[in-house]
């Protein structure tokens, strides 16, 4: 399957700016809608589904009259999620042009998105749940693979991607560790789709990060993302610094019980102090605005291009 018609015709660069907890809001959204890339949130950006509904608004509303890509939103379907129906109800009443789905793939999510003619895209780290993802029908699967920021997988994209291909006519959308238009092109080269982009877009102006967040960024390398399940109970790549800084001993890996509802939403207190990262932070040298950002992946992507004819 082809990347589908609504993204194939309004993209104009094969980008989707990933959803992170407490980073992508309307400002950043908006920013790389206009910038010719998709823009995306998570639902749970905002602390109530009212509010969830308010960002909609304002950012159709930044958006009226104006060239740009479609955007979307992030929805996580885990069973400690209590936000997901309501949310999920405000999506639809909204005709969300896409939607990207976390931590479950079902069948009614996917038809409910469908009935208004939306997108969905699922969050798989492994073939076992890729296969779950497409008996629920959605329209494409998102490879979350080793060196992606936040609930990553271990799997290499090269070997990722291909194998997914062979199995499944589906749309590709490749993440871990793409920070330069050299590496969206490597990505589109090995097959995917459309490249997936989190950690380079965390360090830009428009992003809702803790200015010492982004600093940190800037200055780390990739051998200081630790991949460790210590923060949410599920396995994911975060910053060294962070966790030293919040007493968290990297000695003693344990598996805590997962309740994404009381994580995110209750407090959400661990994500504003232990900040998630992928390998791609070693490539971060700056914090541009979103729109240098893209020209500037853009030119990478284009010389590279060139310089393999």
């Amino acid at each position: 399957m082809a990347l589908p018609k609504q993204l194939k015709d309004k993209l104009r660069f094969p980008v989707i700016a990933a959803p992170m907890f407490l980073v992508s809001g309307p400002e950043l959204v908006t920013a790389c809608c206009l910038n010719g890339i998709g823009g995306t949130f998570p639902a749970l950006n905002q602390r109530t589904s009212e509010g969830y509904a308010e960002w909609l608004l304002q950012i159709s509303a930044s958006l009226e009259g104006k060239e740009h890509s479609p955007f979307g939103i992030n929805l996580i379907v885990h069973k400690t999620n209590p936000r997901l129906e309501a949310d999920l109800k405000i999506t639809v009443e909204h005709k969300v042009p896409f939607v990207i789905t976390s931590l479950g793939a079902v069948s009614e999510v996917v038809d409910a998105v469908h009935s208004y003619g939306g997108l969905v895209f699922h969050d798989v780290t492994n073939m076992r749940h890729s296969e779950k993802a497409i008996q629920a029908g959605v329209d494409g699967l998102i490879l979350v693979s080793a060196g992606a920021g936040g609930h990553a997988g271990t799997l290499h994209p090269f070997a990722f991607i291909k194998e997914i291909k062979n199995a499944f006519d589906t749309c590709v959308i490749q993440s871990g560790a793409i920070s330069t238009g050299e590496q969206v092109l490597a990505a589109r080269a090995a097959g995917a789709d459309l490249a997936y982009i989190g950690t380079r877009f965390i360090a830009t102006k428009e992003s809702m990060a803790d200015p010492e967040y982004k600093n940190m960024l800037v200055s780390a390398r990739a051998e200081d993302i630790v991949y460790t399940p210590k923060v949410s109970g599920i396995p994911a790549n975060f910053l060294r610094q962070s966790l030293e800084s919040n007493g968290i001993s990297l000695d003693e890996i344990d598996n805590p019980d997962i309740d994404l509802g009381k994580e995110l939403i209750d407090d959400a207190k661990a994500w504003k102090t232990i900040w998630s990262a992928g390998h791609g932070a070693g490539n971060i040298n700056d914090i541009p605005t979103v729109a240098a950002l893209c020209d500037s992946m853009k030119k990478e992507y284009n010389d590279q291009l060139q310089a393999l004819k």
